[in-house]
């Protein structure tokens, strides 16, 4: 370690340990930068480089207007009923089958990621509506819990993403670009956790009994009446992702659209009043506002981190790990999953991802710059999702145990454990096939 990467790693060591102090996220980035700054002796007229990126970075850009919009849109298409419905109607046509269940839980995972893109509320809202049928039914509580927290969190990849509308303002990447390069792995993930729940079905169909036949429906009747429960979230995603693709509005105009769109499916619902829509807009405030908060932090933390060196410091640190350009993408991933078991996607994705970016934008992958930044953007996208399943911070695991305490958190833990080694799986195909993530682009001529 040489003499002038002291500063920088103090640096880090004073991030981590404010982190686990439990002090707001986006003081402690501020805090500390501006913290080393003095003690390193930085001028103080420096800071004005952080204001002037806070302020053109952040506060005057249009396309973060987006987030807003996406999280006030998820929580109405939460409220709206069409998520019970949509089970309901799965639930029924797969009845007979072992493991029907949680194949219809898997389906409404994809459908509700791609209407949402808020963790939180899918993975309570699935979590309310299907654990307690599950475990009445005898899964397995390691399959139930696993299958819900992980499925639960394919929002924050499935476009619309409010990590992807960071990530892609982080990286400089056009959002459209990443919604439809998103969709490629988001379905790739939805298809190994089908696969895992059809092999656990046949080779151990005890964890998964079919659910007692009950009333029975006409098959015929029962899809026309699982059509009927598509319509909303197909009509929703095809108003967002379909006017993106098009061409016809940008991310942040198709953000406006999904949120209005969400607005009239609540209000024809009936589930629209006085108190859901306060209630929606205040929470759309509180997490707009700790996002916002975390990118200034994150901001002066950032340019302090490079003021002191800390990007030479990385970029050296990767050198000595090897020549082929592949070993360095795959320690960058390897580092990025091991801080995803102690930090959130925002404070990574805001903190680390501009300090390793550089690294890998100067490797050779046979590619363009812009392909191979979309293509990493999209693996760290996958990569990113695993941090809120892996403990002892992962937040889909609280969110389930929040609403479900009889299920002791051991049981939890154990049953993330296949879908986490099913999303490392994706990453690592993601990387292996960068066509998963570019083909459809390179498709629609993006």
């Amino acid at each position: 370690m040489t003499e002038s990467y002291f500063w920088p790693v103090v640096m880090l060591v004073a991030l981590m340990a404010g982190l686990f102090t439990g002090f707001p996220v986006a003081f402690v980035l501020a805090g500390v930068g501006i913290l080393l700054a003095l003690l390193a002796d930085i001028p103080l007229v420096f800071l004005s480089t952080a204001v002037a990126r806070i302020y053109s970075g952040i506060l005057t850009n249009w396309l973060l207007i987006a987030i807003p919009l996406f999280v006030f849109m998820g929580l109405m298409m939460e409220r709206s009923g069409v998520a019970e419905r949509l089970l309901g109607s799965l639930a029924s046509l797969f009845r007979s089958l072992p493991g029907g269940y949680a194949f219809a839980v898997a389906i409404l995972g994809v459908a509700m990621g791609a209407s949402t893109g808020i963790i939180g509320a899918s993975v309570v809202l699935m979590g309310m509506i299907a654990l307690p049928t599950m475990l009445q039914n005898r899964y397995d509580p390691r399959i139930a819990t696993g299958l819900i927290a992980s499925t639960g969190t394919l929002g924050i990849l499935l476009p619309p993403s409010i990590m992807l509308i960071v990530l892609g303002d982080q990286l400089r990447v056009p959002i459209g670009d990443l919604f439809i390069g998103a969709i490629g792995p988001g379905l790739l993930l939805s298809g190994l956790f089908l696969l895992y729940l059809i092999a656990v079905a046949i080779l151990q169909p005890h964890r998964m009994p079919p659910r007692p036949e009950g009333q029975t429906t006409e098959r015929s009747a029962l899809i026309v009446r699982l059509l009927k429960d598509l319509v909303a979230p197909v009509l929703l995603i095809l108003s967002v992702l379909g006017t993106i693709i098009a061409g016809v509005a940008t991310p942040t105009e198709a953000a406006a659209i999904g949120a209005l769109g969400a607005l009239v499916l609540a209000f024809l619902s009936g589930s629209l009043d006085v108190e859901t829509l306060r209630s929606s807009l205040r929470q759309t405030t509180k997490t707009t506002a700790m996002i916002v908060f975390v990118m200034i932090g994150a901001t002066v933390f950032s340019v302090i981190f490079r003021r002191l060196g800390g990007d030479a410091m990385v970029a050296d640190a990767f050198a000595h790990i090897g020549e082929s350009p592949y070993v360095v993408l795959l320690a960058v991933m390897a580092l990025i999953f091991i801080i995803g078991f102690f930090l959130e996607w925002v404070e990574i994705v805001l903190v680390v991802v501009p300090i390793v970016a550089p690294v890998v934008m100067a490797l050779d992958f046979g590619m363009d710059p812009e392909q191979t930044l979309a293509w990493f953007a999209i693996a760290l996208a996958v990569n990113l999702q695993i941090s809120f399943l892996t403990p002892p911070f992962g937040y889909a695991l609280f969110y389930l145990r929040g609403i479900a305490p009889e299920v002791p958190i051991a049981t939890i833990y154990r049953g993330i454990v296949p879908f986490v080694l099913l999303q490392v799986l994706a990453v690592l195909l993601v990387i292996m096939f960068p066509q998963i993530s570019l083909g459809l682009a390179s498709y629609l001529g993006r």
